[in-house]
């Protein structure tokens, strides 16, 4: 949803900009097709590189945990054993199973991780699900205020509304996971894009063609 709304955030202003400028529609189309085009490689690869990056240090840390579970495997249980007195498990059974635990090398990795970093090394994201995802969200968004020039729009107003309405839709489908009301969760987003198309298009009625 939120490549989705960027997606149609950008090019609903993209489009804004260079309609307010006095171009033509086919300029239009094949401004915000480029827009498009360039909007969900950038999403693509950015999400890719910033997955990929949280995977390394994740993996990185995971490592350093495992090489010191090896090394001082009586500090580490001592440590993990301190974790769960905090959350009121007796300290002479935080410690019993702090110590059982460190027998096998692999499941007290994987629970030091959970615990002292709030990672589960077994279930990192795909970067490549993540820019996949990314890519066609946004190629969807920003195709919206696109269409109506796509299917013969020859002014402005057509695609502002349909980029609009997407932006109400979008904005009422998140709802369902923040528990807001759907109708202020669509118009909360509606204005915020409002609010960019209205900057560009000043913008572009300021500079032209």
């Amino acid at each position: 949803m939120f490549g989705a709304m960027d997606g149609l955030v950008t090019n609903i202003a993209l489009i804004a900009g260079v309609g307010g400028g006095g171009i033509s529609p086919r300029t239009i189309v094949l401004t915000g097709t480029a827009g498009l085009v360039a909007g969900a490689i950038s999403m693509g690869l950015g999400e890719f590189t910033s997955v990929r990056a949280q995977n390394e240090q994740i993996a990185a840390e995971v490592a350093k945990e495992r090489r010191e579970l090896t090394r001082f495997p009586q500090e580490e249980a001592a440590e993990l054993a301190r974790i769960w007195q905090a959350r009121g498990l007796p300290e002479d059974l935080a410690m019993q199973v702090a110590s059982t635990l460190g027998r096998d090398i692999d499941e007290a990795v994987r629970v030091h991780a959970q615990e002292e970093l709030g990672v589960d090394p077994d279930d990192a994201p795909s970067p490549w699900v993540a820019a996949g995802s990314s890519f066609v969200c946004f190629s969807i968004g920003a195709l919206v205020p696109l269409l109506p020039y796509l299917l013969g729009a020859t002014t402005l107003w057509p695609a502002l509304a349909a980029g609009g309405a997407g932006l109400f839709v979008a904005g009422a489908l998140i709802a369902r996971y923040t528990r807001r009301p759907w109708w202020a969760s669509g118009l909360r987003q509606l204005l915020l894009g409002a609010a960019a198309a209205g900057a560009t298009y000043l913008v572009g009625r300021l500079i032209g063609v």
